[in-house]
């Protein structure tokens, strides 16, 4: 498929990344924090986020596209990173390039379910910090708002601040929000807990989609060997895994009730892939029954695949024979993603050749799919999610 034909579905590419530029917060936050603000040091010709005296790690680590080789190698900084994994203009130019209508942001440091700034310490701070990112993701996108489509970060660990943010972001433009996984890991309720009804009726009155982009749960493990296995083959492994992890957040919401109770309510699994989609489903109805929920729960009247069919999503873009299963079962649910810049992007040269372009991804994975679905999957899916306009003539 050349990149005209790419062009004409008008693709939106529903998880992207933005390498936040150096001054995300330290230009917004108030000065009074000093150094505990996120800020960037240059050692050895190499940036590093920094906290206080901490070192996190570099922009670089995060942004692989066009890079030939694979992590824990990467670039040193902003100085050889792609231009369009920071800046708005040169990330419009790179989706022009690869016939890509419109892509959904979402963080880095602040951690893919905001629980990154806890390790500020300061409540305050912590707050202050996460309004700025979502400031800064509204002005970013702000250069094209039709194709540049902002995701909020929500401070879970306070609910009533979540309440607050959820409308404050609803009002200044964001499309989505995005929520911890498994709050439960830095000491909240489970998202299945009721104390969550509150924010779910927050969210529900904005008519905003729920993401649950995978790693917003503990992810300490991407980098401990201490078992010896290698870090290569830690770091796959880790990954792995945390594809399939979103399996947790989908329960929680169907077997917890939410979804029954908030039936508006539209979820999407992130960056986690589709292709273990159907089984886990076949294997939920199942226990459903085997258990008979609803001699528990007689007011619970679907399924829990008809709960996932009505309300949540998943995202692909590097799978050929699950994908396959998942489109024939579930097609409205199914959405497209590259992941850029990330170390799993589709984008040429990346992971010594494995990763190809789009175009040619989409070509090889949906060539035996008829058109009428290759058009829900790469645009009207999540036109129709995002509010994106009319689905493609």
């Amino acid at each position: 498929m050349d990149i005209e034909a790419f062009r004409a579905w008008r693709p939106i590419d529903v998880d992207t990344h933005i390498t936040e530029p150096a001054d995300v917060w330290t230009s917004r936050v108030s000065k009074r924090f000093g150094k505990a603000v996120p800020h960037i040091v240059r050692e050895d010709g190499a940036d590093y986020w920094t906290i206080g005296d901490k070192r996190l790690y570099s922009p670089a680590a995060v942004t692989m596209a066009g890079f030939d080789g694979s992590p824990p190698d990467h670039r040193k900084g902003y100085d050889d990173i792609p231009a369009s994994s920071f800046d708005a203009k040169a990330r419009l130019a790179h989706m022009d390039v690869e016939g890509i209508h419109a892509q959904v942001l979402y963080p880095n440091i602040g951690g893919f379910g905001s629980a990154a700034y806890l390790q500020l310490g300061s409540p305050e701070l912590a707050l202050e910090c996460l309004r700025a990112y979502n400031d800064f993701l509204v002005e970013w996108s702000s250069v094209d708002p039709a194709r540049l489509i902002p995701v909020a970060a929500l401070p879970f660990w306070d609910l009533a601040a979540s309440v607050r943010e959820v409308e404050r972001v609803a009002s200044i433009g964001h499309r989505g929000i995005n929520l911890c996984m498994r709050p439960e890991d830095h000491g909240a309720k489970p998202l299945r807990d009721r104390h969550w009804d509150r924010l779910w009726s927050a969210i529900d009155e904005t008519g905003l989609p729920v993401s649950f982009h995978i790693g917003g749960g503990d992810t300490s493990g991407v980098v401990d060997d201490r078992a010896g296995t290698g870090i290569r083959a830690n770091m796959a492994r880790f990954s792995t895994l945390l594809f399939v992890g979103n399996a947790h957040c989908i329960a929680e919401v169907i077997f917890g009730g939410v979804c029954h109770r908030f039936p508006k309510l539209r979820f999407v699994s992130v960056e986690s892939g589709v292709g273990w989609l159907p089984g886990f489903l076949e294997a939920a109805d199942w226990q459903w029954a085997n258990m008979e929920v609803r001699k528990e729960h007689p007011e619970y009247d679907l399924r829990p695949s008809e709960y996932f069919r009505r309300q949540i999503y998943g995202c692909f873009w590097f799978e050929r024979h699950g994908l396959e299963q998942m489109l024939a079962l579930y097609p409205d649910n199914v959405l497209w993603e590259t992941d850029f810049p990330h170390p799993t992007c589709q984008h040429p040269g990346l992971v010594n050749g494995l990763a190809e372009r789009p175009a040619a991804y989409v070509e090889r994975a949906l060539a035996a799919q008829p058109d009428a679905l290759k058009r829900k999957v790469l645009h009207d899916n999540a036109a129709r999610l995002y509010g994106l306009g009319p689905a493609v003539a």
